[in-house]
């Protein structure tokens, strides 16, 4: 696949809304459910929240082995992606980085 094609950028705008869908349901475990569970002694906050987390993280997974292999990104770039989604807002950090490679794929 060439850099720079509308499906480069597609699947970069992809990562973006996946990794906004992670970020949030992490962030809807701990500081929602994981409280509700330990504090209010409601432990089926987590294990509804849980699950939902799990897909939308292997979404986004799957979806940044998507556009690594497509080589929009170096290994560097796919390290720091993937290390966003293990941190709390670290999806959210990372979005300006990856609307800036979106802008540089859609200008080429």
């Amino acid at each position: 696949m060439e850099t720079g094609t509308a499906s480069d950028t597609h699947a970069l705008q992809r990562l973006r809304l996946v990794g906004m869908v992670e970020g949030t349901t992490l962030l809807l475990l701990i500081f929602v459910a994981v409280p509700i569970k330990y504090l209010g002694g409601w432990p089926t906050a987590t294990s509804i929240m849980g699950p939902i987390h799990g897909v939308a993280f292997i979404f986004y997974v799957v979806t940044l082995i998507e556009v690594a292999s497509s080589q929009l990104l170096n290994r560097q770039e796919i390290v720091r992606t993937f290390a966003a989604c293990l941190v709390p807002f670290g999806p959210f950090l990372n979005d300006a980085f990856l609307k800036r490679k979106i802008l540089a794929a859609g200008a080429v």
